[in-house]
């Protein structure tokens, strides 16, 4: 046997394990905008000198998820916070470049922060409910933003639990403090906090990593069900996860755009070695 063949042969068997996994979705017929709804060009972030993201030009597709992968330190999280400017925050950050959300410059001198923050929700790792009742949970962001009539908030709060898969478990006790439920189940109160506020984008940053496998299935099936409505991105170190509920999938390391790709040929026939030898464990 030649060696490009024996070389083709082990590529195959080393992606394979990931034919079950990913689903080639058909975009979602909700979709009428075939724009980005988010397009990077030339963006780089630096802390201080060091350069965390270098020089990134993607456009993310409007409607579908799309999942961030590469490995710890590689500028996942980063990336994922500049989205919503959560790195003005970080003393010493700064950004070269453009991000650009619906065609508007988001680090445009004069962007209206909080205006971008109700268009793009976010998800962190730990799930982090306010101590008050479920229902003041999801409600606190259309409050915040001037919505005050109770038959509207309760409109809100039931669409927003019933969208997090989590409407059947809490319908009858949404008095109860939020911190009574499971790890699993105040994960997805905070999705539906997000999506209280009907955001363009929902950002999540690893949001299944601390839950139990029960947990994540409900998170992941949830994803599923949201695409078309909203656009997801999402942060995972788990290559079976990024898989199963993405339709797009890009890979960084050291700051760096590797690939970016539909999911199903990027974990089953990648374009690029590394990206090859990360998904299927060679290094990471």
């Amino acid at each position: 046997m030649s060696q490009s063949k024996r070389k083709q042969q082990e590529k195959n068997s080393a992606t394979s394990q990931f034919g079950s996994q990913v689903q080639d979705r058909p975009r979602p017929d909700e979709i009428e905008d075939d724009s980005p709804i988010l397009k990077f060009k030339d963006f780089s972030i630096f802390y201080d000198d060091f350069e965390a993201i270098k020089n990134l030009t993607v456009d993310i597709p409007r409607g579908e998820v799309t999942a961030i992968i590469g490995p710890s330190g590689c500028g996942k999280s980063t990336l994922l916070n500049a989205v919503n400017r959560m790195t003005d925050l970080i003393p010493g950050c700064h950004i070269e470049g453009k991000m650009e959300l619906n065609k508007e410059d988001v680090f445009a001198t004069g962007m209206d922060v909080i205006w971008l923050r109700r268009r793009v929700g976010m998800v962190f790792q730990k799930p982090n409910p306010f101590p008050k009742s479920i229902y003041d949970n999801v409600a606190y962001g259309p409050k915040l933003h001037g919505k005050r009539n109770g038959d509207a908030l309760d409109e809100i709060v039931e669409r927003s639990l019933k969208e997090a898969a989590l409407w059947e478990e809490v319908k009858d006790r949404l008095k109860a403090n939020a911190m009574s439920l499971s790890g699993g189940q105040q994960q997805r109160l905070c999705i539906a906090r997000a999506l209280a506020i009907k955001p363009h984008m929902v950002l999540l940053d690893e949001p299944t990593s601390a839950l139990d496998p029960k947990s994540t299935s409900h998170i992941e099936t949830l994803l599923g069900q949201i695409r078309g409505q909203y656009t997801v991105i999402i942060v995972t170190h788990n290559m079976q996860q990024a898989a199963r509920v993405s339709d797009y999938t890009l890979f960084l390391f050291e700051g760096e755009m590797i690939e970016f790709n539909r999911t199903a040929d990027l974990f089953v026939n990648p374009d690029k070695k590394q990206t090859e030898e990360y998904i299927t464990g060679r290094f990471g």
